[in-house]
């Protein structure tokens, strides 16, 4: 216990030392929001990561993969290919260049500007600050869930309000800079402890064959009712039409693994570097970093549940009493060393840290710069900054609150819904925007409105996790999701189980492209400007 206290202790040290090391040297409005366009690779590698991967990866995705099994590391290989590579060599440049010559400072900002649209800019950042507080809500519930199995005798709802007030006081005071110092300090924890817990685990079991083969023999204990769903085994993938299959394969790896591109306080990172080769070098860092975190995650949270079944003859759900949100902070208590289960808290404490930092900082910088500042007279920079600390300020109770009221077993179910939304929204109208001179405003407004209205459609009145949850279409139609009525095993009866974004994103991409085919193209003039240096 003295451990645990002390190693935190120490990282907090460290944390706010970054932060004052940031506060010293923020004061300019471009400081606060994009760290001044100065990050050196390994800071900008480190913070995309810390930011991308977090509890929720770590805690709620390593749960699922202990309940089943290792068809999540296909998420693995989409986060580096496309949330890596992908996402800085065909965004990350030209997101930097147009964002220079617009003089953005946001992602929505960067869109209303490409666009000539205050509506773009406005209904991005109000949608920003109204749903990150949810996907910020479920990595806080990661860490104290974990900080609760820790020190049982702190109540959960108190770590709430002590994890929130650690990280608003160095985000509300340093901005960006500050978010991003600390962010490389604590990816490199993180990298670290996850890289000793892959290598124990594997030593456990006697290495990686004799692990894998293990748990390959184990598949005649997967639970009735996951066997009912589709599941083979935790080292087969489940059947692609089954419930589990969609599942996995629609919300988990394709939301998430395609959600990345669009998602607004990673988009921002690509802005804070002062040219191209600084992008070209994070490459290489941070898809190690990624490989690390949601590698070893993912494998451990599988492997678990052969070393929970040899210890106490229980595979890992059983173990965390039906809550997967509890696997890898079980594990950690119960399987690992004592000294290294207070380091790997210290990681899970900064994992959680970096990435609500950035939500806090985008979400409430989305309600001060691209929504309150639209409307109220600003008169000068240090204005400016004191609307975006109020606006930050906001996101952190909002997310507070939501944490509070959230349910278990939802951590990586809020992640997905926000990557999903994020993609929908935002995507299309973001890459045609980066590439495509034809892409118009109309059809901007028209696509972004549009993914946004299918995605919600499709998450209150078929996608049956969130539908029956909130209730609104039992109240309309007396079930709880239009797809029940299907028979079962029909396309109808299947879609219950299909992500939002499988429909959304497509019908974002359609109307996008139609609607620019059918609409007036925009001024050449200022397509020369958005298109300047990107040539």
């Amino acid at each position: 216990m003295e451990g645990k206290i002390f190693g935190i202790l120490v990282y907090l040290v460290g944390i706010f030392y970054l932060g004052y090391k940031a506060w010293k040297v923020t004061r300019k409005p471009t400081d606060y929001m994009l760290a001044g366009r100065q990050m050196s690779p390994f800071v900008l590698a480190m913070s995309y990561g810390a930011t991308f991967v977090s509890t929720s990866a770590i805690i709620g995705f390593g749960g699922v993969s202990g309940m089943f099994g290792m068809s999540m590391l296909w998420l693995t290989f989409l986060t580096i290919f496309v949330g890596v590579f992908v996402a800085m060599i065909v965004f990350g440049k030209r997101t930097r260049r147009m964002g220079l010559a617009l003089n953005c400072q946001t992602f929505p900002e960067l869109l209303g500007r490409r666009y000539r649209s205050k509506f773009i800019q406005q209904f991005s950042g109000v949608l920003i600050f109204l749903f990150m507080p949810i996907y910020a809500a479920a990595v806080l519930i990661g860490i104290c869930r974990m900080l609760e199995v820790a020190f049982p005798m702190i109540s959960y709802g108190a770590w709430l309000l002590v994890v929130t007030a650690l990280v608003a006081v160095y985000v509300v005071t340093g901005g960006l800079k500050a978010v991003m110092y600390t962010d490389a300090f604590q990816g490199s924890i993180m990298a670290v402890m996850m890289l000793f817990l892959v290598v124990t685990t594997y030593a456990l079991l006697g290495g990686v064959g004799n692990a894998h083969q293990a748990l390959t023999d184990m598949a005649a204990l997967v639970p009735e009712k996951l066997t009912a769903g589709g599941m083979n085994g935790w080292t087969q993938g489940p059947d692609v039409k089954s419930p589990i299959g969609l599942t996995i394969y629609t919300t988990l790896v394709y939301g998430v693994g395609l959600g990345v591109l669009a998602q607004p306080q990673l988009a921002v990172r690509y802005m804070t570097v002062p040219s191209d080769r600084e992008l070209n070098r994070a490459v290489a860092i941070g898809g190690i970093f990624i490989l690390l975190l949601t590698g070893v995650a993912f494998v451990v949270g599988a492997l678990s549940n052969v070393v929970f079944h040899d210890r106490f003859g229980e595979i890992a759900i059983n173990m965390a009493g039906g809550n997967f949100d509890r696997i890898i902070p079980l594990y950690i208590d119960r399987i690992m060393p004592g000294w290294f289960s207070g380091l790997f808290l210290v990681a899970m404490f900064a994992a959680a840290m970096s990435t609500m930092s950035s939500q806090y900082h985008v979400s409430g910088t989305s309600l001060a710069r691209d929504f309150l500042e639209q409307h109220v007279t600003i008169g000068n920079g240090g204005s400016s900054m004191k609307l975006n600390q109020l606006g930050v300020t906001v996101a952190v109770f909002a997310t507070l609150i939501w944490a509070w009221v959230l349910p278990g077993n939802i951590i990586a179910r809020a992640t997905a819904f926000f990557f999903g939304l994020c993609a929908a929204s935002f995507l299309p109208i973001y890459l045609l925007g980066l590439y495509w001179k034809g892409m118009t405003k109309i059809a901007a407004k028209v696509s972004m409105v549009g993914g946004f209205a299918v995605s919600m459609f499709w998450l209150l009145f078929v996608h049956l996790q969130e539908s029956a949850a909130i209730g609104l279409c039992e109240a309309l139609t007396g079930k709880p999701s239009l797809a029940v009525v299907g028979e079962p095993g029909t396309w109808l009866w299947l879609m219950q189980w299909v992500d939002p974004n499988v429909v959304a994103l497509p019908v974002s991409m359609v109307l996008a492209v139609g609607v620019s085919l059918a609409t007036r193209s925009m001024e050449r003039e200022h397509l020369d400007l958005c298109w300047d240096g990107l040539c």
